[in-house]
C-alpha cells in the first residue's frame, strides 16, 4: 500500500468517526454550556442555593424578584 492509499484511507476513516460522533456531541453540548456556565458564576449560583436551604422556594422566589426589579430601576437611573 502506498502513502498516498494510506491518507486517503485515514481521511476516509476519520470523516467517518467524526459523523457517526455528531449525535454524540449534539447530546453532551447542553450540559457542558452548563456546567461552563456553572463555572463561570459560582458565588451567584451558591448564594442562590444558600437562600433556597434557608427560606424555601416560594420566599427565595419573591426576594430573587423584588431583587431584580430594585436592580432594574438602579441601572435605570444610573443611565
Amino acid at each position: 500500500m502506498s502513502v498516498q492509499e494510506l491518507v486517503a484511507r485515514s481521511s476516509a476513516q476519520r470523516a467517518a468517526i467524526i459523523a457517526s460522533a455528531q449525535p454524540l456531541l449534539q447530546a453532551v453540548e447542553a450540559p457542558d454550556r452548563l456546567i461552563g456556565f456553572v463555572r463561570r458564576h459560582p458565588l451567584p449560583l451558591a448564594l442562590g442555593a444558600l437562600a433556597l436551604v434557608l427560606f424555601g422556594p416560594r420566599k427565595a422566589l419573591v426576594a430573587a424578584s423584588r431583587a431584580l426589579s430594585l436592580f432594574a430601576l438602579l441601572r435605570s437611573l444610573r443611565d
